[in-house]
């Protein structure tokens, strides 16, 4: 089966359009809501965070949890904070995960004891404390790796290959960027998930994976153009994207299936970095076949060099 890359274009190009305005409108909604386009987790804002689990030897588990009881208790202790329920899953009993300003331990006791008062007896899972000036170093330090990784990638392709090859692979990296935000924008909003320093790391990545898809698929128009200088963009595009899809569909589910092993089985701390890798790595190969080639033979059909001219050769002239 040949797939028609080239004939096909405007559908992908609308295919990503449609879920990255999607995400842009998630991320919108977001800011207007908390001020920020993705919620972001302690990691990021410092604060408490503080995960229980009801004890259901000694409360109703089966009673629905009263969210607003507890926001009333942070409230009354003048803490600013959100609060989150934990559904009763396969042997995890109901909890509550309550994010607040940073706690000093009289703070955390007088909060418990409130909330053993109204709610029933419970235990604590995890406590996590992180300072404001810890988590903006945080976000600080993973922006700049995000942009420096950019920057090395446009350097390296650009020397390696041409710059419109290099403008185009950046194009595709900010579009899997773009539709993994989205996603978790999405999240955010719907679910109340966070993005963590995991994630920052799970988008380094992401560019990593994104860029090898596209160097093969670019390595191998570069060849074809060589030994085909008379054949059109359109055509040396199609054929270099069928010669490495195999290749490329085999690295992707090589990989997405350890990454849904690790998000099925890895627990809490791993499940939205498995998952934003999954989104990315998926995106990743679906831009370097379908959006960073298209985008290659569209702009040397604008700019007039569609068929690449032919190596001239120089006749050999035999002494006699």
């Amino acid at each position: 089966m040949r797939l028609d890359v080239i004939k096909l274009r405007k559908l992908w190009w609308t295919i990503s359009i449609a879920i990255i305005l999607a995400g842009l409108a998630a991320m919108a909604f977001s800011w207007a809501k908390i001020g920020l386009p993705l919620r972001p987790s302690l990691d990021f804002i410092g604060g408490t965070r503080i995960q229980l689990a009801f004890d259901c030897a000694k409360t109703d588990c089966a009673k629905p949890t009263d969210l607003e009881a507890v926001r009333q208790i942070l409230s009354s202790q003048a803490l600013a904070g959100t609060v989150q329920g934990i559904d009763q899953q396969k042997n995890t009993p109901p909890g509550l995960v309550i994010r607040t300003q940073d706690l000093n331990p009289d703070q955390q006791d007088k909060l418990k004891a409130a909330l053993t008062e109204k709610l029933g007896a419970f235990k604590i899972e995890q406590i996590d404390t992180v300072g404001p000036t810890l988590g903006k170093q945080l976000f600080t330090s993973g922006l700049q790796a995000f942009l420096v990784s950019l920057l090395g990638i446009m350097a390296y392709m650009a020397f390696r290959f041409d710059r419109d090859y290099a403008v185009f692979a950046i194009v595709a990296l900010v579009h899997d960027i773009l539709i993994t935000m989205g996603v978790f924008a999405v999240l955010g909003v719907a679910m109340g998930v966070e993005v963590d320093s995991l994630f920052i790391v799970a988008l380094l990545t992401i560019v990593g994976f994104s860029v090898n898809d596209t160097v093969v698929i670019y390595d191998r128009v570069r060849e074809t153009i060589q030994l085909n200088p008379g054949q059109h963009i359109n055509d040396i595009v199609d054929d270099a994207v069928n010669q490495t899809l195999s290749r490329s569909i085999n690295t992707t589910l090589t990989v997405l299936l350890t990454l849904v092993a690790i998000f099925l089985f890895g627990g809490e701390t791993l499940r939205y970095f498995s998952l934003a890798l999954i989104v990315g790595f998926s995106t990743g190969a679906y831009s370097s076949i379908f959006i960073a080639s298209s985008l290659l033979a569209l702009w040397r059909e604008k700019t007039g060099r569609a068929i690449a001219p032919a190596v001239a050769t120089v006749p050999v002239v035999e002494n006699s």
